[in-house]
């Protein structure tokens, strides 16, 4: 993997999400390189090949920090701060560190277990929270759709230790692929571990898109008996499918008591 500097452009930008205003990319581009992400539209480089960082990230977020009061920062939106590299460039290590120095918390989205090595930090800052990121439940079909990704054991032991240490915890049950995810049984791993599961199914807006083209390579060769009947519920937001999901899932939710937020 080649690691170069990216041009200049703010570390600091809007995140979308609810009740946080602020999001870090520590890195621009993601060696996970999952073949469903909707950030692959946005690519810079070729992911298999070349991720960007940043040219002293600290100097400039400080700047950035310095004009808002200390709030929750959103990592984990277009790039996963704990993607393989991280472990030699030290990103987004740096920018918690920065965090705890000025007063600041993070919400982190991740597919890695090297999240585990800031605990340290994460325990020590005012309401931090984690999120790992699921979507199958081998690491066969895994490695299918998201080859360069920790194995899904190995996540939800981080999620575990992290539980531990008294950092609070999620996880991000995406993208539930039709006739392939089997969510029911993944929420039944998941719950002792998270304080809140999201739910999100697979969402591609067009067949010319270039996550659709790739999962469609794949569902060609794997899964040729499904491919019709994947396809079909994919692009049919109202197709029974996600109907009879959902209500499986309000039934989960209700009996077991879970914290389980359904976006299907």
């Amino acid at each position: 993997m080649k690691v170069s500097v990216c041009s200049n452009r703010p570390i600091l930008s809007p995140c979308g999400l609810k009740d946080i205003k602020y999001q870090v990319d520590t890195y621009v581009g993601c060696e996970h390189y999952c073949y469903y992400c909707y950030a692959l539209a946005q690519a810079e480089t070729d992911w298999s090949k070349k991720i960007l960082i940043h040219n002293d990230i600290v100097d400039h977020l400080s700047k950035a920090l310095d004009k808002i009061p200390p709030q929750t920062i959103y990592m984990g939106y277009h790039t996963d701060p704990y993607q393989p590299c991280e472990s030699e460039y030290l990103q987004t290590r740096k920018v918690l560190e920065l965090f705890f120095k000025k007063g600041f918390s993070a919400s982190i989205l991740t597919k890695s277990d090297l999240i585990i090595r800031d605990i340290d930090i994460l325990k020590e800052m005012n309401d931090a929270a984690v999120s790992v990121s699921v979507a199958f439940n081998d690491n066969q079909t895994r490695r299918l759709f998201e080859a360069n990704t920790m194995d899904t054991d190995k996540r939800i032991e981080a999620l575990h230790q992290l539980k531990e240490a008294g950092v609070r915890t999620g996880a991000l049950l995406c993208p539930i692929i039709p006739h392939i995810t089997d969510a029911i049984q993944l929420i039944d791993i998941l719950e002792p571990y998270a304080d809140v599961i999201w739910v999100y199914g697979l969402n591609i807006n067009d067949r010319s898109d270039q996550n659709w083209l790739t999962i469609q390579k794949i569902l060609n060769s794997q899964f040729p008996d499904l491919i019709e009947q994947i396809e079909s519920v994919i692009f049919s937001k109202n197709h029974s499918y996600w109907a009879n999901l959902r209500e499986n899932l309000e039934i989960l939710k209700k009996d077991q008591k879970l914290n389980l937020n359904i976006h299907i």
